[in-house]
């Protein structure tokens, strides 16, 4: 059977992909972010995934407002990347686990998770910036993958603990997947930030720290709050956090920190990096 080899929850700040492209890892702005990620690349090259499992949320590429799905899974054989309108350098198709992809799909049906299907795909920043991050300088990202959609954008939302119960089903379809590959689950976005309205920049730090301390010692202890609640505490992006829930759960039990990393801000946002290993 396949196995989990642990998570990666991480921010997905379109700005990111402009930092790449034009070399600033050093500029004394993006230096503390990206000096982040050289310990959890290091533990990637120690526990050599073969597939990641990423769970994101889509910007208005494949899904608008006027139709929303709560959970979608990728199915296709590759997933284009296509820019949005923030004019980052558009990357090679990802390959897709089709397999993986599949298994996943009807197992979470069976556990009454009403799924869409999607079987063309264009993935967007929130998808390829993580990736990029993980594996730099690649010419083609070195693992399969399987897009994982939730909405953290069209009221209503998913429960925080309909999210951690998501993410416990990948997990168990993915441990139940007839093969020996070696699977990471990344989550991307967040962490705490509003990118509009009154409480324009809007960051917060204390629940930040929190929720990333709890995420590996009591991940329970978010889905005490509602989603309205954690658009209060977090900004209405700031949400995004369900995308770290989903993917903590999918680790099952108890989890050990790799590495993490906590900045602010980039491009006003509350910018998040947590490896988790599986016990």
């Amino acid at each position: 059977m396949a196995r989990i080899v642990g998570g990666i929850n991480v921010t997905h700040v379109p700005y990111i992909g402009r930092a790449i492209a034009n070399n600033l890892q050093q500029d004394a702005y993006w230096k503390p972010f990206f000096d982040g990620f050289p310990p959890v690349r290091d533990w990637l090259a120690k526990v050599k995934p073969d597939v990641a499992v990423v769970v994101y949320n889509d910007h208005g590429l494949n899904f608008f407002l006027d139709k929303m799905p709560t959970f979608a899974v990728g199915a296709a054989p590759q997933y284009q990347n296509a820019d949005e309108g923030w004019g980052i350098p558009t990357l090679p198709p990802y390959t897709g686990d089709q397999d993986l992809s599949w298994h996943m799909i009807e197992s979470l049906i069976e556990d009454e998770f009403d799924i869409t299907t999607c079987q063309e795909m264009l993935v967007d920043h929130a998808f390829t910036l993580p990736l990029e991050l993980l594996w730099p300088n690649q010419k083609q990202c070195p693992v399969r993958t399987v897009p994982v959609c939730v909405n953290t954008v069209q009221f209503p939302l998913p429960t925080a603990a309909r999210c951690f119960n998501f993410g416990r089903a990948i997990g168990k379809a993915i441990e139940s997947w007839d093969s020996d590959a070696r699977v990471v689950v990344i989550g991307t976005g967040g962490l705490s930030h509003q990118l509009d309205g009154q409480r324009a920049g809007f960051i917060n730090k204390e629940f930040d720290l929190m929720f990333m301390d709890k995420l590996v010692t009591d991940p329970l202890w978010v889905t005490r709050y509602s989603v309205p609640d954690l658009v209060e505490l977090t900004g209405t992006q700031g949400v995004e956090l369900l995308n770290w829930l989903t993917t903590r759960g999918a680790l099952g039990g108890e989890v050990t920190k790799v590495h993490a990393n906590y900045h602010i801000p980039i491009s006003n946002t509350a910018s998040g990096l947590l490896a988790m290993e599986v016990v």
